[in-house]
């Protein structure tokens, strides 16, 4: 059973960089597909970003490529999730996120563990 918390939002301007870190307990982070999610006010929970066990393949959401950056260091179970260049639509609780498998990463349902989630304010 994995544990996770999310660190490291807060307010940031638009155009600017924030790094959240996501790290756990329980079983090693080795073992999981690893992802983000974040979720607006009166939003449907989306995908962000997808890692899987070893960092070795990875996915975006259209809306954040070539601006988000996941990895992950395993040793430390450890996710991190690097925004840059953001922008006010990026204003939500970003959730990290840990299944078994790579198979339906974008889909939150197929997700067995969540953290608690973190604010990201971006203003213009």
């Amino acid at each position: 059973q994995a544990q996770l918390m999310e660190f490291g939002g807060g307010l940031v301007q638009a155009g600017g960089s924030l790094r959240l870190s996501c790290t756990g307990s329980g079983r090693p982070f080795s073992v999981y597909t690893m992802s983000w999610f974040r979720q607006a006010p009166g939003k449907e929970r989306e995908f962000v970003a997808a890692s899987d066990r070893d960092g070795s393949t990875t996915s975006y959401a259209d809306s954040v490529k070539g601006r988000f950056a996941i990895s992950r260091d395993n040793a430390r179970n450890a996710v991190f999730l690097q925004m840059n260049r953001v922008t006010p639509e990026d204003t939500a609780v970003y959730y990290c996120a840990a299944k078994i498998g790579l198979a339906q990463a974008g889909t939150p349902g197929s997700y067995d563990h969540w953290g608690p989630g973190t604010q990201v304010t971006v203003s213009s």
